[in-house]
């Protein structure tokens, strides 16, 4: 991870308070209210206890009521002031958080695929949660025990300079002392917090990989394997959390040793100067107490920074998600395609995952679609097909080349306008935790039910949907857990309906089903190609043989194009591949 300075991420994370200006002043005026008890108590009792030992006369009824009564309303004062801090206070914290989560989410979907190649999901889920709690305590407390403590330490400094300025400097001399402790368990901290934040992350990734794959686990009846992965992680963080309880105790025992001096130093200097005759009673009885108030203003400050510590390593997580690139964005003025014809063109097209080793996964390929044909693309397992497929609505951009939708550049087009004219049906379907209506509807936010369920009779998901108990409304579970895989892709079929796209692409959409499953689903293929810009790839290539143009790719580019009939002339890769699945076919 990327270290950045504390000051630089609060400096970033000021634009938050931005919306929240005239919460944040006024919280910050009641934080000064807060103080004044607490700086008038000693006042109150230092007049008291002169008047009663010089003048003790002067001490009549109505003054002491009158003080009381001033001080009365102090303590209502402050009362309201923290209750106002205690709850508008946090909701602005709480506001905050808010807009932090939507700008992170926001930005996480607009990622590249290769962003989420190299991340646990778990990790993330920690970062947009538990994390943002941490800086949303920093945020409401950050501005308020900075305002109380500083003020409270301000005020009694200049006070007890006026009772005693030999003993004021004496007992702030350790102050220094105090700063430097802090310092050095501070970084210790943010070490800490920072392994700890991690840490959550992995568990997070771990228990999501796990609890996904349950039925996987189960059936290898791997628990244990399981079990013994878990407890090392949790061991790991077991450790973390020792070496950060270990800088919290050393950090609170040394701030807490140096008080204890400086009250020992206070009461018998202060003793001294009583006895000299160089203050009185009430100035002692007075310092006392302000030491009290200085010395829990600091303990507020160092309580305090490990709440900062907390809060900026959170900030920390949440700007280095933040300061991701766009690796795929709109160029300056993109182009909108109002109607698109699906013309599609490959010209001198190479291509290599930037986070690889460099090497070509396409390499110099031209290839054209014309409008409306359906081009079916087979080969070896490593040939680029997937990736081809991937760079039409821009998943990755071109290293070399171009990739054009209607003799214009993809790299030009709006995104949301390219990617809403190609609808795309792969073999591992996802789908959403909610209803088959939900999933469905996906494809055409606001669609109504007859729409949906025009969609789904065109796919061939309309009789199984209305023969399960909610129909339309019947839950999925996670992933869609509750169907078979040929409802599954029926269910993301009639999504792609819905979207009405007048370009396909259709990744390997049957080679995970059964015989029964697959010729449902390639009747619906068969009804949604129609008409549009098809681009297939298949496994299975007896479901291939009525494509317009077959192109059969390898690593070293296009190998061979032609019909079936034409491709099973020439007799080479093409029919070899073929006879190979045909014969496989036969002997299963």
């Amino acid at each position: 991870m990327n270290k950045k300075s504390s000051k630089n991420l609060i400096w970033r994370f000021l634009p938050y308070y931005k919306k929240y200006t005239g919460i944040l002043i006024f919280d910050l005026l009641c934080a000064f209210l807060s103080t004044i008890c607490a700086l008038v108590f000693p006042l109150l009792v230092r007049e008291i206890t002169n008047r009663a030992t010089l003048d003790v006369a002067s001490v009549t009824a109505s003054w002491l009521l009158g003080a009381g009564g001033i001080y009365l309303f102090l303590v209502i004062l402050e009362a309201l002031a923290t209750y106002y801090m205690q709850s508008r206070g946090h909701i602005m914290g709480a506001m905050m958080e808010t807009d932090m989560r939507s700008d992170l989410f926001n930005h996480l979907q607009q990622l590249s695929f290769s962003y989420y190649s190299n991340i646990k999901v778990g990790q993330i889920m920690s970062r947009i949660t538990t994390d943002l709690f941490d800086v949303t305590e920093f945020a409401h407390h950050g501005p308020e025990e900075i305002t109380v403590s500083s003020a409270k330490i301000i005020a009694a400094f200049v006070i007890l300079l006026n009772v005693n300025v030999t003993l004021t400097l004496i007992i702030f001399a350790f102050l220094p002392l105090l700063f430097v402790a802090t310092v050095y368990f501070n970084r210790k901290l943010r070490t800490g917090f920072r392994a700890y934040r991690h840490q959550v992350g992995e568990i997070n990734a771990q228990v999501e990989d796990t609890l996904l794959g349950m039925r996987v686990v189960q059936s290898f009846t791997n628990e244990e394997l399981e079990n013994n992965k878990f407890d090392k992680a949790n061991e790991r963080f077991l450790g973390i959390k020792k070496k950060q309880y270990h800088a919290m105790a050393g950090f609170n025992s040394t701030s807490r040793l140096l008080e204890g001096i400086m009250r020992i130093v206070v009461i018998i200097a202060g003793a001294f100067f009583l006895v000299k005759k160089q203050i009185t009673a009430g100035d002692y009885a007075s310092y006392l107490l302000y030491i009290n108030t200085l010395l829990v203003s600091i303990r507020q400050l160092v309580m305090f920074s490990e709440q900062f510590q907390r809060g900026v390593t959170g900030l920390e997580r949440f700007f280095t998600v933040m300061d991701e690139p766009f690796e795929i964005k709109n160029v300056k003025n993109p182009v909108h395609l109002k109607k698109v014809e699906g013309d599609i063109r490959f010209e001198n097209v190479s291509f290599s995952y930037s986070d690889g080793d460099g090497k070509k996964v396409l390499d110099n390929v031209s290839l054209h679609i014309p409008p409306g044909k359906n081009v079916a693309l087979v080969g070896p397992s490593g040939s680029g097909k997937t990736t081809l497929c991937n760079l039409i609505p821009r998943f990755y951009d071109v290293t070399k080349g171009r990739v054009l939708v209607d003799n214009v550049d993809v790299k030009t087009i709006e995104l949301k306008n390219l990617r809403s004219n190609i609808g795309m049906v792969q073999q591992d379907v996802y789908l959403f935790s909610g209803t088959i209506f939900d999933n469905i509807a996906y494809g055409k936010p606001g669609a109504t039910l007859e729409e949906v369920m025009q969609a789904a009779k065109q796919s061939g998901a309309h009789e199984f949907i209305t023969e399960l108990s909610d129909g339309y409304y019947t839950y999925v579970g996670e992933r869609g857990v509750k169907l078979s895989g040929g409802q599954k892709q029926r269910i993301s079929i009639a999504r792609v309906f819905l979207k009405n796209p007048p370009i396909l692409l259709l990744d390997e959409a049957t080679s995970s089903l059964d015989n029964e499953s697959e010729y449902l689903v390639q009747k619906s293929l068969a009804e949604l190609t129609k008409g549009r810009t098809t681009l297939t790839i298949a496994h299975r290539l007896t479901t291939i043989q009525g494509a317009d143009l077959i192109w059969v790719l390898t690593e070293d580019g296009l190998r061979e194009q032609g019909t079936h009939e034409e491709l099973m002339k020439k007799d080479g890769l093409y029919a070899s591949l073929y006879a190979r699945y045909t014969s496989g076919q036969h002997t299963a």
